[in-house]
Parts: structure tokens; sequence; C-alpha cells
């Protein structure tokens, strides 16, 4: 079976356009202080617009967002952020991991992440409205494995790191193991990247030797994330085999101040005699056209045991 699914991460999307001093009597003030310094010239409306002219059409199992749809988690940000939701596709078709700015600070989570709960739950999560879904969520489309982990939680001023925790640490190698016996292509998609020593100090995922120890053990057949605005490739070699660890630039920059212009990846997965063979085909903003065209394209052969 040949799959495609899609993964954008890092829009910023909001305007900030009514905020009041009162919302800013904490670390938001920094933030907002950056988007009127710098990120309100980076992350534009236009490039978000071609954005969604450019998925049209694209026949996708899942479309996957790494987190990062706000600024500085203001609950006029997240209701930007549902409506945004909503143009890109319905819940079941486009899943959702929040990142650091999302949860820049601790929030009432009925006026926040509730409005996105939707895209955050697994297939089988039957979680009541007024309580937070449960991560690592698991979305399974043919013979693709989702597993979505959170890494958004609040941090001091001037630190934009990321934690799983125990709770999540705890539940991913189970649900690893049950996708590899099911000859499942297990994707894993975060915010910050899991890679030890790839990110800076003060933007790392703290509890990242954890995660890469786990990944180490059990396998994978991709991991995705977003947090640093770069193109990356990295691989972690886990005793099933390599697992490629791929980073998606914001996909809404123009690529201002050094960062790289916005980018989304198409995948495509067809299991073949030795494993797995993915496609990777990145699509960049073209700011000479307003509009994404293709980028680099590569193929992975994945080896995996079928016994």
């Amino acid at each position: 079976m040949v799959q495609h699914f899609a993964q954008l991460s890092d829009p910023h999307l909001s305007s900030l356009s009514n905020v009041r001093a009162r919302d800013l009597l904490n670390k938001r003030a920094l933030g907002y202080l950056s988007w009127r310094r710098k990120r309100r010239f980076e992350h534009r409306p236009e490039v978000l617009a071609a954005l969604q002219r450019d998925l049209q059409g694209k026949a996708l199992d899942q479309l996957l967002v790494t987190g990062d749809l706000t600024h500085i988690g203001l609950p006029e940000e997240f209701q930007q952020g549902a409506d945004w939701l909503h143009a890109l596709g319905t819940p079941t078709d486009v899943a959702l991991v929040p990142g650091n700015h999302d949860a820049c600070v601790a929030a009432p989570w009925q006026d926040t992440f509730a409005k996105w709960q939707d895209y955050m739950t697994s297939d089988s999560d039957l979680t009541p409205a007024t309580e937070r879904p449960a991560f690592p969520s698991l979305r399974v489309r043919g013979d693709i494995a989702f597993i979505g982990l959170s890494t958004g939680c609040p941090k001091p001023p001037l630190m934009a790191t990321g934690t799983l925790g125990e709770a999540q640490l705890s539940k991913l190698p189970a649900l690893l193991q049950d996708a590899a016996a099911q000859g499942l292509f297990r994707v894993v998609y975060l915010h910050h990247c899991p890679v030890v020593g790839v990110e800076k100090w003060r933007k790392r995922l703290t509890d990242a030797p954890q995660v890469q120890a786990l990944l180490e053990e059990y396998g994978a057949e991709l991991v995705l994330h977003g947090h640093g605005h770069r193109a990356h490739f990295n691989e972690i070699h886990s005793r099933q085999g390599t697992v490629p660890v791929i980073a998606v630039p914001s996909a809404s920059a123009l690529g201002l101040h050094g960062a790289d212009v916005a980018q989304y990846n198409l995948y495509r997965t067809e299991r073949n005699d030795t494993g797995w063979e993915l496609r990777v085909e990145s699509r960049r903003y073209q700011p000479e056209v307003g509009e994404f065209a293709e980028g680099y394209d590569r193929t992975l052969q994945l080896d995996r045991s079928w016994s």
C-alpha cells in the first residue's frame, strides 16, 4: 500500500493586534517584544495563504502540525489557531502536538488548548471536553502509526526548552512495540528535537537523552519535529535499523535574519521485501512568485525484519 502524509511546523500565525497591557505581566512580555522587533516581519500571513493553496488537492492520509501556532499563548491566539486548523482540514485529517510558544505560561485549559482538543486526540480517545487528552497520542492510518508527543510546557523567561516528562516516557515503549508487532510504519512527531546535542542549551528537549535511548531500544521508522526554524536531517541508530529524524522550518517564514524560508514536507511510504521505501519531497516558498514549489527530493530505504 502506498500512503502519503505531510508535516508542517511553527506557523506563528497570530497577529497580536489586540494585545492589552495586562496580558503582558509575565513571560509573555518578552515574546511580545520579540514579535514587535522581528517576528511580525518574518512570519507572514501571505506565506500561510500560499501554503494552504499548495496543500489543496493533495491526497493525504494525515497532515501533521508540530506546534507553535501562537506567539505568546494568548486565548485570542488559540481561537485564531482553531480557525486556521479548521481551514486546513477536519480533526480526523489533521493531527497536532503543541509547541513551547503555545505553552508560554500556565493558562486555563478551557481558554487555550481546549480549542484545539479534537486535533490532539487519539483515534480511540473519548476524553470529555473539560479534560486534557492524553499524550502520547496514537492514530493509525492504513499501514502507518502516527505517535504524537507533547513537549510544550511553561518554562522560565528566556528559556525555550521542552520536556516530555515521566508519564509520556513510560507509555512510549509499549506504543512503539505494539505498532512494530503489527508491522506498521511508525511515525513519531513532536515539537522539540529528540537528538542530543542538536539544539542550543536554552532550546533543547530536557529529556532528549531518555527519548533518544527509547528510540534506540524500541525503534521507529521516522521522527519529525520543528522548533528550530531550520531544515535538518539526522539519524538515530536503533536496534531495528536506522531512524531518520527530519525537521522542517517555520511554515510562515520569509527567511529573514538568517532563518530558512518557509517549507513543509510531503512523505510517501511503501512496504517492500526488505522493509520500507520512504520518499521525502520538500515544498519551499518562493518569495519572488509568492507560491510554494518543489525543493529537494530524496528516497530512503529503511531495512526492517518482518520475522
